[in-house]
This record gives C-alpha cells, sequence and structure tokens, in this order.
C-alpha cells in the first residue's frame, strides 16, 4: 500500500510537470486536452474540481469549463423553442464553435461534455444521453423513457415518423404508439404535419434537424 501511495505521488507530481511544460497545447488542441483529462482520472485528479488552487492558477482550465457552460445555457435556451429542449451533441458544439469565433481556443464535443458534467448539479434537467447513434442534450427536466427514445431513434432516418412506422418498427399496439407520440407533442419535442396526400400525420422532431448559426445569435439577442 506505501509503495502504491509512492507511485501515485510520483506519478502526480509528474503530471503537474507535464502540465507546466504543454500548458499552451492542453489550453489550444481540443485533442491534446482531453487526453490530459485522461490521463488526470488515471490518477484521481480532476482539475475541474475546483475553480482555485493548482490546477486553476497553471491553466486556468476551470474558468475555460465554466464559460462554456453559461453559453451552453444561452444556446440552449435560445433553441427550446425549436427543438423542445432536445439537441444533438454535434450541432449544439458547431453553434458553441460559431458563438466562440472570436476566440482562439478550439472545442471539442468531449469539452462540451464536461461543461454539461458541471450543468448537472444545479438540478435543471441538463445531461448528455445516446439513442440510437446520436448523442443528445437534453437540457429540460423532462423525462423520456424507452418508450420515446425508441421513436427518436427511429425518426433520425427521415427526421419525421408516422403512427404506422411506430407500430411496424416496433411492433406496437396503435394505442402505445398514439400515447408516446402525443406526450412528446405535449412536451414540445414533435410538431405535427396534417397536409399530406395520404392522410398520415407526420410527427416531426426538429431536435433531430438543425437550426442556422444566425437564428440563434438572433434568437439570442431577442432574449437578452
Amino acid at each position: 500500500m506505501d509503495l502504491m501511495k509512492d507511485q501515485l505521488s510520483t506519478f502526480r507530481n509528474q503530471l503537474e510537470d507535464f502540465a507546466r511544460k504543454h500548458k499552451n497545447d492542453i489550453k489550444k488542441n481540443p485533442v491534446f486536452r482531453a487526453q490530459f483529462h485522461s490521463m488526470c482520472a488515471t490518477c484521481g485528479v480532476d482539475p475541474l474540481a475546483s475553480n482555485k488552487g493548482f490546477w486553476a492558477e497553471l491553466l486556468g482550465i476551470g474558468d475555460f469549463y465554466y464559460e462554456l457552460g453559461v453559453q451552453i445555457v444561452d444556446i440552449c435556451l435560445a433553441t427550446r423553442s425549436h427543438n423542445g429542449g432536445l439537441i444533438d451533441l454535434g450541432e449544439l458544439c458547431s453553434l458553441l464553435s460559431k458563438k466562440r469565433r472570436a476566440l482562439r481556443e478550439p472545442i471539442s464535443e468531449d469539452d462540451c461534455r464536461r461543461a454539461i458534467s458541471k450543468l448537472e448539479i444545479l438540478g435543471s434537467g441538463f445531461e448528455v444521453f445516446t439513442i440510437g447513434k446520436k448523442k443528445m442534450v437534453r437540457s429540460v427536466p423532462t423525462e423520456l423513457n424507452k418508450d420515446h427514445n425508441h421513436i427518436l431513434e427511429i425518426a433520425q432516418a427521415r427526421g419525421y415518423v408516422t403512427i404506422e412506422d411506430v407500430e411496424n418498427e416496433l411492433n406496437w399496439p396503435s394505442g402505445r404508439a398514439v400515447d408516446s407520440l402525443e406526450l412528446l407533442l405535449k412536451e414540445g419535442l414533435a410538431m405535427v404535419d396534417d397536409g399530406h396526400s395520404d392522410g398520415k400525420r407526420r410527427y416531426w422532431f426538429p431536435c433531430i434537424g438543425s437550426m442556422s448559426s444566425d437564428a440563434i445569435d438572433a434568437e439570442s439577442e431577442y432574449n437578452l
């Protein structure tokens, strides 16, 4: 046990030396930054645990993620009327990069996930979860169950589903499909389109699509 403690202490000291030597790379290179976080996790060091102390003074890394968190909240609020509080992580990262275009530091999805993990303590519903092949960010306290996740996964193919799509893909009775879709509609995650010649209602999911940065900027200005 003493030997392990000594080895861990040595590793932490080496990690601090590494951080001093590669400070600029950690700040400016998102891939390098993610690898650095991985090394920190190996020895039980969390540079984001406090905004004070050695890591904050050396890297200012806490400020970086707190700033990202504020900007993420701003984007999620600006897009909520469009997507119901559910947005693709890749789209969020893209909008965040455009919002920060005047700044030098590039960001990655890993940076977004770390910033969002700090927002979770606010208890306001912020979290990252997976639906099918997509990682989604939720910014409202709405609880989505497995039925809703299955529907959103089906919708990824075309951006919408019909009741028949859900029944056929999931082998559900009509009542289960309708109840799940209507709840998604009520929560603002879906929009209906009844203007088709086949008479089938389309349930569109804006959170599957994308929203332009110009629209985000305009709505952010309006909200402020």
